[in-house]
C-alpha cells in the first residue's frame, strides 16, 4: 500500500515559483545543478519538515527539470512522498548500507545520482556553509569535471521577503508564541521545579492556539537566578525561588514557520538594577520599531537602538536581531551596525533587545518578532511588553 499526499501547506505553484527565482540565481552564477543540503531551505522549496538532521540528504535543483530531485535515506522515504509536491518518481533513496559506514554515505549517492544524469561536467552549485569539510571534499575529489561554486546563500536570501501566505503562518506562529508566555506567567512560582515550568510551556506551544496547533517546537531557552547572564542555555534542575529573576526565550512554530518572542520575569518585586535595564531595553525596542520600515538599513536599526539604551546607561555588545522565517533564524542579514541590507516589505526578523553581557551572572531579555512593511512596521507577537512580577 502507498502512501498518500498530506495536506499541503502551499500550493504546488508556490513552490514551482520559488524554484523559478532559485533558477533565475543559478543562471548568473551560470551552474546547471544546485544541490541543496540546508534543511530551512529544503523546506522551503519542497514542504518536507521531517526531522534527521545528522543523515546526509540534498535537494538537486537542475536548470533542465521543472522539479528538483530529493536524495535521502530510504527510510525517510515516506516522509518526503506524504509532505512534499513533487512526483514520486522524483524521490530518489539511497540504501541503509550507506548509514554508518566509514567510507561511504549519502553524499556518494548524490554524487553517483548527478555522475548519472549528466549534472556534473559544468557549475555545480553547492551550499558549503551547510557541508562539513569533509563532505565538501568528497564533492571537489568525485567531480573532478564539475565547476563547484559556493552557492551558500543563495536560496536563503532569497527566502528573506515573505508571500502573504507565509506572513500569516507566521502570525499564527506568533500567536502560539504569545500564548506560550502567557502561560509560563501562570506557572512560575517559587517552589515550583524549572522542569515543570517548561513542561506547560512547551505544552502549551504544541497545543497551539486559535485551532492552529504547533507544528514543532524548538528548543526553549530558560535562565534564573543567578545564572541570568548565561544565553542560550535550557532549564535546570533547580526549583525558582523568591526574588528570582527568570529569563524565558520560546518560539511558535506553523509548518516550520517560526516566530519568538522572550520575555523577563521576576518572582516578587524586581530589583532596582532590573528595572532600569528594563526601561532603557524597553526604550530601545520602542526606537527600533519606530525605526524599521522599507528603503531604511538594518545598521540605521541597529544605530537608533544602541543611542536609545546608552542614553539610559546601558551598554548593548550584541546584535539586535536578525531574520527569521523557516527554523528559527535564517542566516543573511544581521541588526547590527555596519550592515547595510536594505529592509523590503514582507521581511520578518526576530527584534531582540536581549543582553545577557551585563556581566556574568545579570542579563535581560525582551524579543518580539516583526514584519517589515513599506511604511512602517508590523508587530507580529502581541504579548504586553512588561517586566513580569509574579507574585
Amino acid at each position: 500500500m502507498t502512501i498518500s499526499k498530506g495536506p499541503q501547506a502551499f500550493s504546488r505553484t508556490e513552490y514551482l515559483r520559488r524554484l523559478a527565482a532559485v533558477k533565475s540565481g543559478m543562471a548568473r552564477q551560470d551552474i546547471d545543478a544546485l544541490v541543496v543540503t540546508e534543511s530551512a531551505n529544503i523546506t522551503y522549496l519542497t514542504g518536507y519538515t521531517a526531522k534527521s538532521p545528522n543523515d546526509p540528504k540534498a535537494l538537486v535543483v537542475s536548470m533542465h527539470q521543472e522539479e528538483p530531485t530529493f536524495i535521502l535515506r530510504k527510510m525517510d522515504a515516506p516522509a518526503a512522498l506524504h509532505q512534499t509536491f513533487m512526483e514520486r518518481g522524483k524521490v530518489v533513496t539511497y540504501p541503509e548500507a550507506l548509514m554508518g559506514n566509514p567510507d561511504m554515505n549519502g553524499y556518494d549517492a548524490l554524487i553517483d545520482f548527478l555522475l548519472d544524469v549528466g549534472l556534473a561536467k559544468r557549475g555545480v552549485g553547492l551550499e558549503l556553509g551547510a557541508l562539513s569539510a569533509l563532505s565538501a571534499e568528497k564533492f571537489k575529489v568525485r567531480l573532478p569535471q564539475a565547476r563547484i561554486v559556493n552557492c551558500t546563500g543563495t536560496v536563503t536570501w532569497i527566502r528573506m521577503v515573505k508571500s502573504d501566505l507565509e506572513i500569516s503562518f507566521m502570525k499564527e506562529a506568533a500567536a502560539i508564541a504569545d500564548a506560550g508566555i502567557m502561560r509560563a506567567a501562570e506557572v512560575i512560582r517559587a517552589g515550583v521545579p524549572e522542569a515543570e515550568a517548561i513542561a506547560e510551556i512547551v505544552a502549551t506551544l504544541a497545543r497551539g492556539t486559535n485551532g492552529k496547533p504547533g507544528t514543532w517546537i524548538p528548543t526553549p531557552y530558560l535562565c534564573s537566578s543567578p545564572r541570568t547572564g548565561t544565553s542560550h542555555i535550557t532549564w535546570s534542575e533547580d526549583v525558582f525561588r523568591e526574588g528570582s529573576q527568570i529569563n524565558l526565550e520560546i518560539a511558535g512554530v506553523r509548518h516550520g514557520y517560526t516566530a519568538p518572542i522572550s520575555r523577563t520575569f521576576s518572582i516578587g518585586r524586581a530589583s532596582e538594577r532590573l528595572r532600569r535595564v528594563h526601561e532603557a531595553e524597553l526604550a530601545g525596542l520602542e526606537v527600533a520599531l519606530d525605526t524599521v520600515r522599507a528603503g531604511r538599513t538594518c545598521s540605521d536599526v541597529a544605530q537608533a537602538i544602541y543611542r536609545a539604551i546608552e542614553k539610559l546607561g546601558v551598554k548593548k555588545e550584541s546584535r539586535c536581531g536578525y531574520p527569521v522565517g523557516i527554523d528559527w533564524m535564517e542566516r543573511t542579514a544581521s541588526l547590527k551596525e555596519g550592515d547595510m541590507t536594505v529592509l523590503k516589505p514582507n521581511m520578518t526578523f526576530h527584534l531582540h533587545l536581549g543582553n545577557w553581557m551585563i556581566d556574568e551572572s545579570f542579563g535581560y531579555v525582551i524579543s518580539e518578532t516583526i514584519r517589515v512593511t513599506e511604511s512602517g512596521v508590523e508587530v507580529l507577537t502581541s504579548t504586553v511588553r512588561k517586566l513580569f512580577e509574579l507574585s
